[in-house]
């Protein structure tokens, strides 16, 4: 039975009525001993809290997709295949995804839909095996509306790579913040760049190691799993447009830190960066890696990237956050950007989750779509 969906949820609340039942029925028949009839009750009791904290659990895992399986949830599946270091890219790559050798044969991936009712079905999934980074995962993508009609057969789109918070689901952008089905809409008015979205895992080796989206020697290639890898495989089997001005990475939470990261890093690659409550010190996660780490811990911070840029990083940053979450580090940003790079700052205020950030994705993109309009 699947983590996510109705079927457990209506499983654990049904477990919680009849747990409290069967405690009633058996509370006055327990025999035996003083002490046994004494641990037989506290069981019960035990019973009952446990049916209730797991119909809660659910149901708030339903509404934020921080779990997207069993596995994610237990923390049993790492993601990491090998880590050797990757290849250099060539410092005129030109192209997400390039790695600075002659191309290779085009990987082409087997897509299915995702298997889980909270995501639209449009949304489809492919696993890959990631070449140069040695992580394997899965890659949700979104399509925009025009892609399929024939006046944009010979089209190339732009694509986001969208990332989660930490734990978080690559599922998430669609389930709980519902991004595709926000856009939809606004793309085929023409509000909103017909973009092509991109969500892949980010969660590599478990649900107490976060991963910082960096390459960590020894231990994971998650900098070049996200902007290589995936990015190659998004070209290679979509209609995507090579151009670094054409692509962008939103995230929220932690996955906002690393969109922040990624974008000022590899201006090369991404034109531009989203920021919903993010953060730039590492440490402001205990369970990344680069928080660990005295060295990454200071050049993994998007601020110190910033600064010690050898020229300003073509990019355009959208930074929101509530003071104290994420605001002073977005107007951080603002204050040490120099042209060519551009930072726009909002102040939010409501909780840490997805219900402030979803209602503002169509005035996001809309933003981001003045940064990559659409090309006709």
């Amino acid at each position: 039975m699947q983590l996510t969906g109705q079927p457990f949820l209506i499983l654990t609340i049904i477990l919680v009525p009849v747990s409290i039942a069967v405690a009633l029925l058996l509370w006055g028949r327990v025999k035996g001993p003083k002490p046994l009839q004494a641990a037989a009750r506290l069981a019960m009791l035990l019973f009952c809290q446990a049916t209730a904290v797991t119909m809660v659990f659910v149901m708030v895992n339903n509404a934020n997709l921080i779990y997207g399986n069993w596995d994610d949830l237990l923390g049993s599946d790492s993601h990491v295949r090998s880590v050797s270091s990757p290849p250099a890219a060539a410092a005129d790559a030109g192209k997400p995804g390039n790695d600075g050798k002659p191309a290779p044969a085009k990987g082409v991936q087997k897509f299915k839909p995702v298997d889980d009712p909270l995501v639209p079905s449009d949304v489809q999934t492919t696993d890959l095996k990631g070449q140069l980074s040695g992580v394997d995962g899965e890659v949700n993508v979104w399509l925009p509306p025009q892609y399929n009609d024939p006046a944009y057969k010979d089209k190339k789109f732009p694509v986001v790579e969208l990332f989660p918070g930490f734990p978080g689901s690559s599922k998430t952008w669609f389930g709980s913040l519902k991004v595709s089905d926000q856009l939809k809409p606004l793309m085929a008015s023409g509000q909103v760049t017909p973009f092509i979205l991109v969500s892949p895992r980010t969660q590599l080796i478990s649900t107490t190691v976060d991963t910082g989206c960096a390459d960590v020697p020894g231990k994971v290639n998650a900098d070049t799993w996200l902007s290589r890898d995936v990015p190659q495989m998004v070209l290679d089997n979509f209609r995507a447009d090579p151009s670094p001005d054409r692509w962008a990475v939103a995230g929220y939470s932690a996955g906002a830190h690393c969109a922040d990261r990624m974008a000022l890093l590899h201006p090369d690659r991404y034109r531009a960066g989203i920021s919903l409550s993010g953060y730039s010190n590492p440490g402001a996660e205990n369970l990344a890696l680069t928080a660990k780490d005295p060295k990454l811990k200071e050049t993994a911070n998007p601020l110190y990237i910033l600064q010690h840029a050898a020229t300003p990083p073509k990019t355009a940053l959208y930074q929101s956050g509530d003071k104290g979450d994420g605001y002073e580090d977005g107007q951080a940003l603002a204050a040490a950007a120099k042209a060519p790079t551009a930072v726009t700052v909002v102040e939010t205020n409501g909780p840490h989750t997805p219900a402030l950030w979803r209602p503002m994705l169509p005035d996001v993109f809309k933003w981001l779509s003045g940064i990559i309009p659409a090309q006709h």
